[in-house]
């Protein structure tokens, strides 16, 4: 079971299907519960992008819980004279009211949601035109429109646009006569705004002045200091102003710089790459107040916005802040955009950039203004959201194919080194093993040659052989070695048998590493205990 959450202006639609139902089965579910033809309707939130109508819910991988928003840019408005539910549609349109300032001849276009009251727009105009309440003198108000208390919804107002003068009473005499001749077209004006000065004229002070005091010690705080040393206090301080002005339900700005911004935006894996929203803020610009209320701060953009972009924020009513966003501007995005944010009047603030990042530089996707309407600020985000999709899908292709081709490379340099490693480790066991034989090579040498030189030093100590013919008794040794030769020297019967030792010694058997047997009887000459004996003393034949 999956369950969504369909927005659609100000009013929510729980919907809970299984995952084998199809995308059109929730817009029939929604059009019995918006009373909107499943023609009419545009079911915008898939993070796939636009879908199909056959479109089977499990095809597309969705969580549990989902958000998805429906667009209605071809239905037209409900009559506001309907039933109730028609009223209550109503409620939830935006007004745009064509003001025309009649001293100045200025005409300001305003938003309002149906549910704003009379009173609600003159305190707005005031905020515009410095003219008080009770000294607005209007033209255009429908018939119907009897009591600042009421409602734009209910008031009678021509839906989309209704065009509205107003100017400012000059003298109670003047506004009498003026309320006379214009009695059906004149909206009688609310003395609340007024009670408190209605003796003003009494001590000789004007009352624009009065209200003009009024307004200055009632002036908003600014929502950014000037020359601020840091970006990210100075967003704080913005962040806590604009929840102070327009409530807690506003977009998360970024509390950082812009490059730091950039770097949480774009220069992350390519999977979590967002979009970058840079909100222009200006004070003095009369759709600011209606631009943030209104559209900024519905559900539907914040919502969108948290999940879909890096939101960045900036202040260009002072002079200084503009100054400085200017020239990061120009450092980011290039003299073309400077220039665009440089020319903008006043009256076009606020300003919403979106921006996407590219490998070599940031491309300006789009450029908003601050008058437009929730679904057309809903629909440039999501033309946008398409276009990075697409970017960021490329990206993403290119990503795990450099990765891959980086694994492999990594797969290929560790095999390298471990075979280099392999043969270091073969080379160093050969040397070892070369300088192993070589020593006991060196030590066999040395054996042998003190072996040779005592053998030598041996023979050389050796008494001559004695003939047989000589005239001491000789014995005759006849010796067999291991390996079966024979040797035979004669003895003089007075020789020791250190002598016959040293004799096989010379042959190459030393007497410590071999041992001397007589044959018969059988017994080790070796171990006799006195090598002093003679040859024939110690029995020898």
């Amino acid at each position: 079971m999956l369950d969504f959450r369909v927005e659609y202006r100000d009013r929510n639609v729980d919907v809970v299907l299984e995952d084998s139902c199809t995308v059109g089965e929730i817009k029939q579910i929604l059009e019995n519960e918006l009373q909107i033809p499943v023609s009419k309707m545009l079911l915008k939130g898939w993070k796939t992008g636009d879908v199909e109508d056959s479109t089977v819910l499990k095809s597309l991988h969705l969580p549990k819980n989902n958000s998805l928003y429906v667009l209605t840019p071809d239905l037209p408005p409900p009559s506001s004279s309907s039933h109730t539910g028609a009223l209550q549609e109503s409620l939830n349109q935006n007004f745009m009211l064509i003001i025309t300032h009649r001293e100045v001849q200025r005409e300001y276009n305003l938003n309002f949601s149906g549910s704003s009251t009379i009173q609600e727009v003159k305190r707005n105009v005031y905020d515009l035109t410095s003219i008080p309440v009770r000294h607005q003198l209007w033209e255009g108000w429908p018939p119907s429109a009897t009591d600042d208390s009421m409602c734009l919804a209910e008031s009678g107002l021509s839906y989309p646009c209704h065009r509205l003068t107003v100017g400012r009473r000059s003298s109670p005499a003047q506004t009498r006569e003026q309320s006379e001749e214009q009695s059906t077209d004149v909206h009688m004006v609310s003395d609340s705004d007024g009670d408190d000065f209605e003796d003003a004229p009494e001590f000789g002070v004007d009352d624009g002045e009065v209200f003009g005091m009024a307004s200055s010690a009632l002036r908003k705080s600014p929502m950014m200091p000037e020359n601020a040393e840091n970006e990210g206090d100075a967003l704080l301080q913005f962040t806590a102003e604009f929840s102070s002005r327009y409530g807690d339900c506003h977009p998360v700005f970024f509390i950082g710089s812009l490059e730091a911004a950039f770097q949480e935006a774009f220069y992350v894996k390519a999977r979590d790459r967002k979009l970058l929203a840079i909100y222009l803020h200006h004070d003095e610009s009369v759709l600011t107040n209606v631009f943030c209320s209104q559209m900024l701060c519905a559900e539907s953009v914040v919502s969108y916005l948290s999940q879909n972009f890096i939101t960045w924020a900036w202040d260009l009513t002072k002079d200084a802040n503009r100054a400085r966003f200017l020239t990061m501007c120009n450092r980011h995005f290039g003299s073309v955009v400077a220039q665009t944010v440089r020319t903008q009047k006043t009256d076009q603030f606020p300003l919403f950039l979106i921006i996407m990042g590219k490998r070599s530089s940031n491309e300006v996707l789009n450029v908003i203004q601050g008058n437009t309407t929730v679904d057309e600020l809903m629909m440039r985000l999501m033309a946008a959201m398409e276009i990075f999709t697409a970017q960021q899908q490329e990206d993403i292709k290119d990503e795990d194919e450099r990765e891959a081709r980086e694994n492999v490379k990594r797969e290929q340099d560790e095999a390298y080194r471990l075979s280099l490693e392999a043969d270091r480790a073969k080379r160093e066991a050969h040397e070892r093993e070369m300088a192993e034989q070589f020593r006991l090579e060196q030590i066999r040498k040395e054996q042998e040659e003190e072996r040779e030189a005592i053998r030598l030093s041996l023979e050389q100590a050796l008494p001559p052989e004695p003939k047989e013919e000589d005239a001491e008794p000789v014995s005759k040794l006849r010796i067999r070695t291991p390996s079966g030769e024979f040797l035979e020297r004669r003895f003089l019967a007075s020789n020791k048998l250190q002598i016959v030792f040293d004799f096989v010694a010379s042959k190459g058997f030393p007497w410590d590493e071999f041992k001397l047997l007589s044959t018969f009887p059988r017994r080790d000459v070796s171990s006799c205990a006195c090598l002093g004996k003679c040859v024939q003393v110690g029995g020898i034949p």
